[in-house]
């Protein structure tokens, strides 16, 4: 038996499996198999060196934005409104077959809007090359899943196909530590009551090959959630909610569906231009960037070109972005602005900037 009937086999045995307690143990067991089984298919199909086709595309700007969609649900024209790119348009399905990048200004930021083609049930199995298409936003900073007002309870597959190949969305990792060792067996320190018990914990760590190790658990988490600390190749990203061709339907229907689909979202409509400014504020801020004014010793501050750069960002990592040249002849810096508690204040290479600081960097003569 092959891998993917091995996989097959276990997702069918999880299905007829009723979930209660006494099943706990048993279906996490499953999930763990299943789970190191997908691993080695990744393994085996990497090694194999098969072509990623026009689905690799260099990373471009200050942050990048993948749009993910079912077919048809207007990505291409979105992307020409944000961007002025030239994606193709059209009325039937995988207009798109390649991934189409295109450049969003705004607030002084260049974000990378990429259009990646149509996603259909099975993506993540491979199915209309959907493992490709769905692991370009494994590097995106923000996820925009994109719905048809016709269409609008297919947010779940989307993020199910998502999470199949490793991206979970608008979650944070889970606050679990496992430091594998050469001896001594399993030492668990389980800080919540009523977690996973010692015995699931200590069968899904051997499944993946891990025998001595000290586990540290300090928050209630689920059996996939320690499967994922385990496997360590997840992706947690945040994402947007988009319904196109609110257009086409009247403002009580838009509100019903709101009401049934219970998650916020953008109502927008592509091809009429509706509510466009206000998703590319929603990009901009989920993004979580800064501006940041340079200053260069003796001379005035470039208000004009400002460097974006993600919030809580350090001074290093502004030196990091300019060049790593700056980076490594850093010495110190003087900060003006918001995170500054004097006029010109000096600071190390760890201080905290913040929005529409002024910054001086000195380097080592």
């Amino acid at each position: 038996m092959g891998i993917p009937e091995k996989i097959k086999s276990i997702e069918e045995e999880i299905r007829k499996t009723k979930i209660n307690k006494a099943t706990e143990h048993h279906i996490g067991i499953l999930k763990a198999k299943m789970a190191k089984l997908k691993l080695e298919q990744e393994v085996k199909s990497s090694s194999k060196g098969k072509s990623t086709g026009g689905y690799s595309v260099r990373r471009s700007g200050d942050a990048t934005v993948a749009l993910i969609g079912l077919p048809s649900v207007g990505k291409s024209t979105l992307l020409n409104n944000l961007t002025g790119a030239n994606s193709k348009v059209g009325s039937f399905d995988f207009t798109t077959l390649d991934v189409v990048p295109g450049i969003m200004m705004y607030n002084g930021a260049q974000i990378q809007i990429l259009d990646l083609p149509g996603i259909i049930r099975g993506a993540a199995s491979g199915k209309g090359f959907g493992k490709k298409i769905l692991s370009v936003a494994r590097s995106a900073n923000l996820v925009m899943l994109i719905l048809d007002i016709f269409q609008p309870y297919q947010s779940e597959l989307l993020i199910n196909e998502l999470k199949q190949i490793g991206i979970r969305l608008d979650e944070k990792p889970p606050n679990v530590t496992v430091d594998a060792k050469s001896s001594g067996g399993l030492q668990i320190t389980n800080l919540v009551e009523d977690s996973l018990s010692d015995d699931l914990i200590r069968g899904i760590l051997r499944i993946h090959g891990i025998h001595h190790a000290r586990v540290l658990i300090s928050e209630p988490i689920s059996t996939d959630q320690l499967i994922d600390v385990v496997t360590g190749n997840r992706v947690y990203n945040t994402s947007i909610t988009i319904l196109n061709k609110v257009d086409l339907v009247d403002k009580r229907t838009l509100t019903k569906i709101k009401k049934k689909i219970g998650k916020d979202f953008i109502p927008i409509s592509a091809d009429q231009k509706q509510n466009i400014e206000a998703l590319k504020l929603a990009i901009y801020e989920r993004l979580d960037l800064i501006r940041i004014y340079l200053r260069p010793k003796g001379g005035p501050t470039d208000f004009d070109e400002p460097l974006i750069i993600p919030n809580n960002s350090s001074i290093l990592d502004i030196c990091a972005k300019i060049h790593r040249d700056v980076k490594k002849n850093f010495k110190y810096a003087y900060i003006w602005g918001k995170s500054a508690k004097h006029k010109g204040q000096k600071v190390g290479g760890r201080h905290v900037v913040a929005d529409e600081d002024v910054v001086t960097l000195i380097k080592i003569k």
